[in-house]
């Protein structure tokens, strides 16, 4: 694949990422509305751009066996986790916005638990073993098997967490 459609495949696959995402927070808010339609609009649409996104990843070959896609997946989390969000958490300290700092530093954090989750994911595909996630809503820490009384980066309570088998 010559240089110039892959760095065009790419940047559409940006592009439609980040529109499933928007899309289903727009979703969420039209539904706290009461925009019932309007929300389910925006579920659709942010659907049908998640299979954008999933074509152009297939075209990059981005996607590949479970094994090498745990591998890729680790290093990506850790090289976010300790590159990026450290970067992003001094300059946010840098000019004093507090906000931006704990939601740097929290992601950080859970970038973190990520890397290690898919760390023991590749031990557990060899033990075959099955296990439990719960994932806090507001700062998307994971859990492994339990479910924490409270959340150990952001300190909301277990009904903060969703529960995926």
């Amino acid at each position: 694949m010559k240089d110039e459609i892959k760095d065009a495949i790419h940047q559409a696959y940006t592009g439609e990422s980040k529109a499933a995402l928007r899309l289903k927070a727009f979703a969420e808010t039209a539904e706290q509305e009461g925009f019932t339609q309007i929300a389910r609009l925006f579920r659709v649409i942010s659907f049908s751009e998640e299979i954008h996104g999933k074509r152009a990843l297939w075209l990059l070959r981005e996607v590949k066996g479970t094994e090498e896609n745990l591998k890729d997946s680790f290093e990506s989390e850790s090289q976010v986790a300790g590159v990026a969000y450290d970067t992003f958490v001094k300059l946010a300290e840098s000019v004093g916005d507090k906000a931006s700092s704990l939601y740097f530093s929290q992601s950080r954090d859970v970038e973190d638990v990520h890397a290690k989750l898919y760390k023991e994911a590749m031990n557990h595909m060899l033990d075959e073993r099955e296990t439990i996630y719960h994932v806090c809503t507001v700062c998307g820490y994971v859990s492994d098997g339990i479910l924490p009384e409270t959340c150990p980066v952001c300190g909301v309570g277990k009904e903060n967490f969703v529960k995926f088998k």
